[in-house]
């Protein structure tokens, strides 16, 4: 049976549901979201480490930096609103070496300007005061980042939009669609659904979804699988908070670290390695249409090109053991092979430009009765809130010119 909305959201992870929420909280529109799915936060929200973000990696004035700092504090003052567990314990990021030094002193001014207040370097004595079986040669003490549980936030994200009228539908996969005057329909599996405006916050499928409405993306995503080992039970005490090695700032991913779970326990890592299949949390997952579509875009053999050697040390890392313990070690020297044991997998949707740029920053395109939200990677959960408002505010503003 068809139906008919104001405003259809594809896709229910922590993004779609915030924009959604954010949405209904403005205006009174008839709003529907679909998820492929079984339930929400099915893939990037479920399957990462937790940890709400403080900023202070983000370029200064860059959509991340802008959204995260923001974001943060909506998150924070939603979860104790809401009653929903979290810890704002801080994190610390060590320096193994002097080249190392040079590239923290300039992470702490990108915090700095990102409007971080109380960080506070530490020396190499002063690391075992927060983290006593880490070591260092120098480091940072970031008090705003925190641990909260992704999937309980998105899951109050959806009861609130239902409280609001918001209809949420799972195992809905969009199949295709098409125009219909000034309407779109779209199709999934066991329905077809009218609406006046579309956002598409499909993460992993967002470059697929653009493609279903006659926009081009301009990039491509290609999924990098991020795998984790966890501290055995009995080894747990090695790790009171978070400890994070100084990052490649060039680079979007943040190196092997250690994680304290809001639901208990310790993640280590994660290897960031690529993925053959999109939705491949296991390395023996393998898509033939995933893989063709990598090997016949242009910018993945530029991308290869230029970081074949960082991919091959990390796959070199994701089959051995002991080289993934040999990284935990440089943060905690004490840690050994038998500490450790094999934990979960996520998969990041990294978009990547034609030109083999790996896209840093977040993407929006916007299109006629259309806002597509093709890069939305870490910090977004930590942002959710600052990047639903802002997409919020853009549809409201559009629906009213285009549709009204």
């Amino acid at each position: 049976m068809e139906q008919t909305y104001d405003v259809t959201i594809i896709g229910g992870g922590i993004v779609g549901t915030a924009t959604a929420l954010s949405i209904l909280k403005s205006k009174p529109l008839k709003l529907l979201l679909l998820e492929a799915e079984a339930s929400l936060a099915a893939h990037q929200t479920g399957n990462n480490s937790g940890v709400i973000h403080s900023g202070i990696y983000y370029k200064p004035g860059s959509l991340k930096a802008t959204n995260c700092t923001t974001g943060r504090n909506m998150l924070y003052s939603f979860c104790e609103e809401h009653n929903i567990p979290f810890d704002k314990c801080g994190k610390i990021v060590i320096a193994s070496n002097k080249e190392e030094v040079t590239a923290l002193n300039l992470l702490e001014e990108r915090g700095r300007a990102n409007g971080l207040t109380g960080l506070k370097r530490i020396s190499s004595s002063e690391i075992k005061e927060y983290e006593p079986h880490a070591s260092g040669i120098d480091g940072l003490f970031v008090p705003q980042t925190g641990i909260v549980d992704y999937t309980l936030v998105t899951n109050k994200y959806a009861e609130q939009i239902r409280d609001y009228g918001g209809v949420i539908k799972t195992n809905s996969k969009v199949t295709s669609v098409k125009k219909d005057g000034k309407e779109f329909i779209i199709f999934t599996k066991f329905d077809e659904f009218k609406t006046k405006f579309v956002v598409n916050c499909g993460g992993l499928q967002s470059d697929r979804i653009a493609k279903l409405f006659g926009v081009d993306p301009k990039l491509q995503i290609i999924p990098f699988r991020g795998e984790y080992y966890k501290l055995k039970k009995e080894k747990e005490y090695l790790v009171k908070n978070l400890i994070y090695p100084v990052p490649d700032i060039n680079f979007p991913f943040l190196g092997v670290h250690f994680t304290r779970m809001i639901q208990g326990g310790v993640e280590a890592g994660p290897n960031a390695v690529l993925a053959f299949k999109r939705e491949g949390y296991k390395k023996t997952d393998f898509s033939i249409r995933d893989v063709l579509e990598m090997k016949f875009y242009p910018g993945f053999w530029k991308m290869a090109a230029k970081y074949y050697k960082m991919g091959f040390q990390e796959f070199r890392r994701s089959f051995n053991k002991k080289l993934f313990v040999q990284s935990l070690q440089k943060l905690i020297p004490e840690i050994q092979m038998n500490d450790i044991e094999v934990g979960g997998s996520g998969v990041r949707a990294q978009a990547l430009e034609r030109d083999g740029k790996l896209c840093d920053d977040f993407r929006i395109v916007e299109a006629e009765k259309m806002i597509h939200i093709l890069n939305a990677p870490s910090p977004a959960a930590t942002a959710s809130l600052s990047i639903g408002k802002t997409i919020s505010e853009m549809v409201i503003k559009r629906y009213a010119k285009e549709v009204l």
